[in-house]
């Protein structure tokens, strides 16, 4: 992603990667033994893997999941070589051998994935690095039961393959109480005891949170490390990553009765100043916000008043001082008072998408974190 000056950019996207390697090291040591991976897939949720993964390998994490090859790659070398890079979706047929090139580790979510691995290391005269993937109750990747019970039945079928991890996927862990996440674990040590003895993975974000029964050898937050709440309806324990500022382009008095934006949803009810801001929906503020969302300006809140467009949005800024605003002033659309997972809530989704919706436009600024003791 080309860099984009704050002269010229709409906004500004500050990432703190102090934040990000502060909340892994809470993770980290919730988990006891295990080994505390990062899951950088998405291109860090859209914060930038290539500025992430560095930062976390310097905290001290030396795994890293990515969801595609490219993903991969792309990040590989920006990373020692002691870093381990793993591909969820694993290898898509024909790519195995750029797979092994690129030193990445596919996840084998099917037999003919594990055929096709195998068949790469036997040309290659070497037992090539592997995880597995069961699936115990998501339905979407990994081993089905009578993918199981075929490999179980001829385990010869992994000689060949030097197995990192057996995985598996939890689908409800951010419910704790949900009796599906108790019947994966079951699943998976059952699974567990029909393969060849290797290290076991089950636990994301959320099922760091379900206690040291769900934690197994390696645990795989993901958004969790950009401060998405990991548990719903309890206190969020990590660190928000993001500030979002937009920068206003105009600001006009309207009289009240006056619409606003598109479609008109929204009227004026007493003369009222509006602030338009360089922040739309190509930006990743999702029009869902409309009439909904709000930002920041010296502690006051800051209506979105009518629809969100495609690069704006107007804010009812009447409760601010005059003066206070004009044009490119930033205000916070995002930050940690109203952080991701509130602008989710109103949006009706999840934390998760308002990361990865962020735009490409905005001005993007990655603040290092202070030096830190190294992991022991």
């Amino acid at each position: 992603m080309t860099p984009r000056p704050l002269t010229t950019a709409g906004a500004v996207l500050t990432i703190d990667l102090g934040a990000i390697c502060n909340n892994w090291r809470a993770l980290r040591a919730l988990v006891g033994k295990a080994t505390c991976a990062a899951v950088v897939k998405a291109d860090a949720y859209g914060l930038g893997a290539r500025q992430v993964a560095p930062a976390l390998y310097r905290a001290g994490c030396r795994h890293f999941f990515v969801a595609h090859l490219d993903e991969g790659a792309a990040l590989r070398p920006a990373l020692p070589a002691d870093a381990t890079i793993y591909v969820l979706h694993g290898a898509h047929p024909g790519a195995e051998a750029d797979c092994a090139a690129h030193g990445l580790v596919p996840v084998l979510n099917s037999l003919p994935q594990v055929a096709a691995w195998q068949k790469l290391g036997i040309m290659q005269g070497q037992a090539l690095p592997a995880v597995l993937q069961i699936d115990t109750g998501m339905a979407r990747l990994g081993l089905a039961a009578d993918e199981l019970d075929q490999l179980a039945a001829v385990p010869a079928v992994l000689q060949g393959i030097a197995l990192q991890f057996v995985m598996s996927h939890l689908a409800s862990a951010e419910e704790q109480d949900n009796p599906a996440n108790r019947a994966q674990r079951e699943r998976f040590r059952a699974a567990l005891a029909r393969l060849p003895k290797a290290r076991a993975s089950l636990a994301n974000s959320s099922g760091i949170f379900l206690g040291g029964d769900y934690h197994f050898d390696l645990v795989r937050p993901g958004a969790a490390l950009y401060g998405v709440a990991p548990v719903a309806g309890r206190a969020n324990p990590l660190r928000p990553a993001i500030r979002l500022q937009g920068k206003v382009l105009q600001l006009r008095t309207i009289e009240a009765g006056t619409p606003v934006g598109y479609a008109h949803t929204w009227t004026a009810a007493r003369r009222s100043r509006i602030a338009t801001v360089a922040v739309g929906y190509a930006d990743g503020y999702l029009r869902s916000l409309s009439n909904r969302g709000h930002a920041l300006c010296d502690g006051i809140r800051l209506p979105l008043v009518g629809n969100v467009s495609m690069d704006t949005l107007t804010l009812d800024v009447t409760d601010l001082p005059e003066g206070r605003l004009g044009e490119g002033t930033l205000v916070d659309l995002a930050d940690p008072v109203n952080d991701v997972d509130a602008i989710a809530a109103r949006a009706g989704t999840i934390g998760y998408e308002i990361l990865t919706s962020l735009g490409a436009r905005y001005a993007r600024r990655h603040i290092e974190p202070a030096a830190a003791p190294p992991a022991q």
